[in-house]
């Protein structure tokens, strides 16, 4: 009888050890990094993760470090900043986020007085760096960037040809968009990273004149971080 219960006490104390192993090797930690127009530390950010259940704080460099599960979501939602969910998987081994600040003057003063960013920093962001606060670094290609954000304006085909809607005024029979990026023309963009976008603009008609003839179809003009152009 007491050895029954003896073998019994064991075998459960082994079957709880071995479901616990099995879900601490599903836990991993992340790393990463929080930014506002890529340039300032986002502090004293809330971080969760929905399937381990854990949060962390950004620091006063904008880092972080979380207990993630495979193909976890890590939810980041400051105030005054677009909410982000990000997946990550098992391959996931750090993140580098910039936070999209909706500038009103409300959430000016929400993010000065919740410690998220120095009034300095934030004043001369919202002012010289307009064009760093955008999410980019989250698509995977400088496709999937083209397709999300430029909406119907143009379309981009699985071979990587990209057409401007109703900008085919060309007479060379072919539907085309001229490609600019940092001031030269491009035949592909498949090298361009699209956490290194700093501007696009789509031009057509009369605003596409510049470019002569060969913006008759359109033109995509894309301005890179620092000019990486090839």
């Amino acid at each position: 009888m007491q050895y029954t219960r003896s073998l019994k006490f064991y075998l459960t104390l082994a079957i709880v050890i071995i479901i616990t192993s099995a879900i601490y090797a599903q836990n991993r930690v992340v790393y990463g990094n929080l930014t506002a127009y890529k340039s300032f530390p986002v502090m004293n950010v809330e971080v969760t993760s929905k399937k381990a259940n854990a949060t962390a704080m950004s620091d006063s460099l904008g880092n972080f470090s979380i207990v993630c599960q495979e193909k976890d979501v890590i939810t980041i939602k400051p105030k005054g900043f677009l909410a982000v969910n990000q997946k990550v998987d098992d391959k996931t081994d750090s993140l580098n986020i910039n936070l999209v600040f909706i500038d009103t003057k409300k959430n000016r003063e929400l993010a000065v007085n919740s410690g998220f960013i120095t009034e300095t920093n934030l004043n001369y962001a919202v002012t010289n760096l307009v064009e760093e606060n955008n999410d980019y670094c989250k698509y995977r290609d400088i496709y999937s960037l083209l397709r999300t954000t430029q909406g119907s304006s143009i379309t981009v085909s699985n071979s990587g040809v990209i057409t401007i809607r109703g900008g085919n005024t060309s007479f060379s029979g072919m539907d085309q968009a001229l490609i600019i990026v940092d001031g030269q023309p491009q035949n592909s963009i498949d090298w361009i990273s699209p956490c290194i976008v700093r501007s696009i603009n789509v031009l057509k008609g009369a605003n596409a004149n510049i470019y002569g003839t060969k913006g008759g179809n359109g033109v995509l003009v894309i301005t890179t971080i620092n000019n990486q152009t090839l």
